[in-house]
Formats: C-alpha cells, sequence, structure tokens
C-alpha cells in the first residue's frame, strides 16, 4: 500500500477546473516529482493533501486512512504532512531556533527545553545549528529553506510536501537543495516535490509525473520525456535532446 494514494481528484475554483481527474501514488521512502508549467495545478495538488484548500470531489488517503471529507482532524492530519512553501513562510521576528520550535510547543505541547532539543537536532541535521539565534532578513536564501525544511521534519512527518524548493534561489543554492533533498531521501524522508525545475528534478528522482492543465499527462524519465514521448507538447516542455543529454 502507498503511503499517499490521491484517486479521481478534482479541484474547482468557480467555473475553472485546476486539478481533473488525479490519481497518483506515493510510497514509503520515496521522492515522488511533479512537473509542469505555471497555472498547471501542481501547487494547488499539494494544498489539497494538507488540507489548505478542500478538494471538489475525489479522495486521499495517508497510510490507509481517507484525509478527505468532512470528520477529519485536519489539525492534526497538519502535524503528519510537513509542508515546506514557495516563499518559505518564516516568521520574521522569531530567531531560526524559534521558528522551528513554535509548531513542538503549540501542536505537540512539549516544553520548551525539550521542543529545543528536537529543533536543535533537527538544525544540526542541515548545517544551520550555528545559525540558530538570526533571525530570517539574515539570511541566505538556501539558509531560509534548511530552516523551513528542518521546521517540516522536526515534527516528525509521514511525508514532506516541497512547493518549488528552488524557485527563490540562485542557481549554487538550487544545487544544494537538490543535493540536500537527495539526502533526506537517503535518509529514507518521503517527499512530493512540484517543480518547473528541470535540474532540480533531474538530481533528485529518476522518474517524474508531468501534470498540464490539471491532467496528469506522462510518468517517466526525464530523458524519455524528452526524447519519446509521442506527444510534441510534452517534448518540447522537457527540453528535447538538448536536457536528455
Amino acid at each position: 500500500m502507498a503511503l499517499i494514494e490521491i484517486r479521481d481528484l478534482v479541484m474547482k475554483f468557480g467555473d475553472q477546473v485546476v486539478l481533473n481527474g488525479i490519481n497518483l501514488d506515493v510510497n514509503e521512502g520515496e521522492v515522488k516529482v511533479v512537473m509542469g508549467s505555471s497555472g498547471c495545478g501542481k501547487s494547488t495538488l499539494l494544498r489539497c493533501i494538507n488540507r489548505l484548500v478542500e478538494p471538489s470531489s475525489g479522495t486521499i488517503f495517508l497510510r490507509g486512512q481517507q484525509i478527505t471529507g468532512a470528520g477529519v482532524d485536519v489539525r492534526a492530519l497538519r502535524q503528519s504532512i510537513g509542508f515546506v512553501f514557495q516563499q518559505f513562510a518564516l516568521y520574521r521576528h522569531l530567531s531560526v531556533l524559534d521558528n522551528v520550535t513554535l509548531g513542538l510547543r503549540k501542536l505537540r505541547g512539549m516544553h520548551r527545553a525539550e521542543a529545543e532539543e528536537k529543533a536543535l537536532h533537527e538544525l544540526a541535521r542541515l548545517d544551520m545549528a550555528e545559525q540558530r539565534d538570526k533571525y530570517p532578513a539574515h539570511l541566505s536564501g538556501g539558509q531560509k529553506q534548511r530552516v523551513a525544511l528542518a521546521r517540516a521534519l522536526a515534527m516528525d512527518p509521514a511525508v514532506v510536501l516541497l512547493d518549488e524548493p528552488t524557485s527563490a534561489l540562485d542557481p549554487v543554492m538550487s544545487r544544494e537543495v537538490g543535493m540536500l533533498i537527495d539526502r533526506l531521501h537517503h535518509e529514507n524522508v518521503t517527499m512530493l516535490c512540484v517543480t518547473h525545475d528541470l535540474l532540480l528534478a533531474a538530481a533528485i528522482a529518476e522518474r517524474v509525473t508531468f501534470l498540464d492543465r490539471g491532467v496528469i499527462r506522462a510518468q517517466d524519465t526525464i530523458a524519455n520525456l524528452s526524447n519519446l514521448h509521442p506527444d510534441e507538447q510534452v517534448r518540447a516542455f522537457f527540453g528535447g535532446e538538448e536536457n536528455a543529454r
């Protein structure tokens, strides 16, 4: 059984269909990458999983338990699903350490000392322990991304959702984030990453899922999608021969 199972997921905003019959599985310990151009529904997919938006229809299961519809404890659910936002969503008035301990104290009810011990463990795991007393304004984009990841991992989630993790970063920092995600993968952290960054996708996953106008059009390696897919639009997105080499 997959860790996450998405079945026939539809998301509409008024008359606009953003997701149209999505079926997708994320297995334990996997890094699943969903790619597509801006506006294709990638971020909405993540928000449906985390119940930041309510799907119009369809079902999502987490470890066999339905997490869509009425009667779901959304607050408890979000403790099981880490979310790293595109713009990091760090609290500017809190230090690095306090950003990571906040959820542990407010949601898990940990005492400050216990929460700080757990937070420092995750910060050290991501090479950010020395920055514990700094504020977000004094961090680079890559450092902010690491703090956001540490905050998500501190809750010991079943899966971490990554929304365009390199979109706000320069190429050097983007490569660092790719290496970091790959390292977490080898530590058996389950992740679902949505991105339009081909270099990141190639660095962290063998196969990718291509989402186009709310529909999954293909699932394959980037090389095959670049050169062998019968749909010219799919090949064009992945850059043809140039990106396959």
